[in-house]
């Protein structure tokens, strides 16, 4: 994995540079938030369901380790067979011991952020295991050898005429044909042989029910069951911050999930995993990978709240204009931009500043995390620790001492209002100015606010 620093600035303007993509990604996941809100607004409890999936899970973390071992003891009494792992390395160790104990080369593998995070797939693959992603979105990212762009849709930075490139060049099918249930049905007839001759099946979890000793996926393309029933083995990565007390509560969560993400009521399935069938074994690895020493920060523990529903990303004007890959992270948009420090703060110093602050993602998540204050609380972070780009420095300087001068303010606006359409455009379109990158810096008002209340309400008392 590169320690380099991630700069997003540069790596957002290369994404808005394909005007196409840029667009279609802006409207496409501002239409997912559009059917959030009218779902969740069709649900006159939901904002009592917010309070009690955020009690539910803030009660599961602050008794974690009673609530692992309770689920490890259910589990094992299921059946099934339990790992720990305490880091990325541990977890695709175990992955490799298990699948060579079974003498298994061919692994089908549905959607998981977590085997992305821990960097599973080369993992294995430099040891001689073929993996195949199943869910289509993080085929066609497999294919085109990228990283998920978003949580739910890996793929959602793509036009249909880009998978079909990568489709006639990988599948070998028609590279010219753009439609969609031939482009879908092509990844099913190629996948489906996959499926029959895998000697494993690997999943991840949406949720993990301690009482129970038992795990959920949701999914809406069937390809996590196939994977989990029609091998003899089945692994499932968990995150150990998955887990939820009781049966009871997965309700809650159930409802809420597929609500946050696409808007849609439920997920076309929500399979259960509790014990293997005769034959079969399903094993499961809890992974911690800084989990746990994120748990004891006092300011970032709210994190471990998270669904993955992606409804942050969604709603995000930055996200949605700039594109998941341009944040360099398995975990991108708001969410991203709160975990991704916890894992190496030097590389990913300029992710909180991939924000407006504007509160919409706190606003939307389902489980009420308080991601806006989260990214300005990593802003402060950075700024004490010295992290902050010189230029950014010295531009925050500035503003610093402008901002806290009324008279100086006041100056600065008017000077702005009076000049900024008539100076040089080398003067304001320069390297040093972000904003005129791709965009034109907005025309000024004829007056200011100032200028306004005073000519219509007088001189403040």
């Amino acid at each position: 994995m590169s320690n380099a620093r991630v700069d997003h600035a540069e790596a957002s303007s290369r994404f808005i540079e394909a005007k196409d993509h840029a667009d279609f990604h802006d409207q496409r996941l501002w239409d997912l938030r559009k059917k959030r809100d009218h779902v969740t607004e069709a649900l006159p409890e939901w904002q009592q369901l917010r309070v009690l999936a955020s009690g539910i899970k803030e009660h599961t973390l602050s008794h974690l380790a009673e609530y692992l071992e309770e689920f490890e003891r259910k589990a094992t009494a299921n059946g099934m067979v339990v790992h720990w792992a305490r880091d990325a390395a541990e977890h695709n160790q175990t992955v490799l011991d298990i699948l060579q104990a079974h003498q298994a080369t061919t692994l089908v593998k549905s959607k998981s952020m977590l085997t992305d995070e821990c960097e599973m797939r080369p993992f294995l693959e430099n040891r001689g295991i073929e993996i195949v992603e199943t869910d289509l979105g993080e085929r066609i990212q497999q294919l085109d050898d990228e990283p998920p762009s978003h949580i739910v849709v890996p793929a959602v930075h793509k036009l249909r005429g880009d998978v079909a490139e990568v489709f006639g060049r990988t599948l070998g099918t028609d590279p010219k044909n753009h439609d969609v249930p031939y482009l879908a049905e092509s990844q099913r007839q190629h996948t489906r042989p996959i499926y029959l001759r895998a000697q494993a099946g690997m999943t991840g979890a949406n949720f993990a029910v301690a009482e129970t000793g038992s795990f959920v996926v949701c999914t809406n393309e069937g390809n996590a069951d196939l994977g989990a029933n029609l091998p003899d083995l089945h692994i499932a990565s968990i995150g150990i911050e998955k887990l939820i007390p009781k049966i009871e509560h997965l309700g809650v969560f159930v409802r809420m999930l597929s609500r946050s993400a696409l808007g849609s009521p439920i997920t076309q399935i929500t399979s259960h995993f509790r014990a293997p069938r005769p034959g079969t074994e399903i094993h499961i690895v809890l992974v911690d990978n800084g989990r746990s020493e994120r748990l004891g920060m006092a300011d970032f523990w709210y994190s471990l709240k998270c669904i993955r529903c992606g409804a942050c990303m969604n709603t995000c004007p930055v996200y949605r204009r700039s594109g998941g890959l341009s944040y360099g992270s398995t975990y991108s948009g708001p969410i991203g931009v709160i975990i991704d420090p916890t894992f190496n703060l030097r590389k990913y110093s300029s992710l909180p500043f991939a924000s407006t602050l504007n509160g919409s993602c706190t606003s939307v998540c389902p489980v009420k995390i308080n991601i806006h204050e989260q990214i300005y609380k990593w802003r402060e972070i950075i700024a004490q620790r010295h992290q902050l780009p010189m230029v950014k420095k010295e531009a925050m300087r500035l503003a610093g001492v402008v901002l806290s001068s009324p008279k100086l303010y006041r100056a600065a606006v008017e000077a702005a209002a009076a000049g900024i359409d008539k100076l040089p455009r080398f003067l304001v379109y320069n390297p040093f100015n972000a904003w005129g990158r791709q965009r034109e810096v907005p025309g000024a008002p004829p007056s200011t606010f100032r200028q306004w209340y005073l000519k219509h309400r007088g001189e403040p008392k």
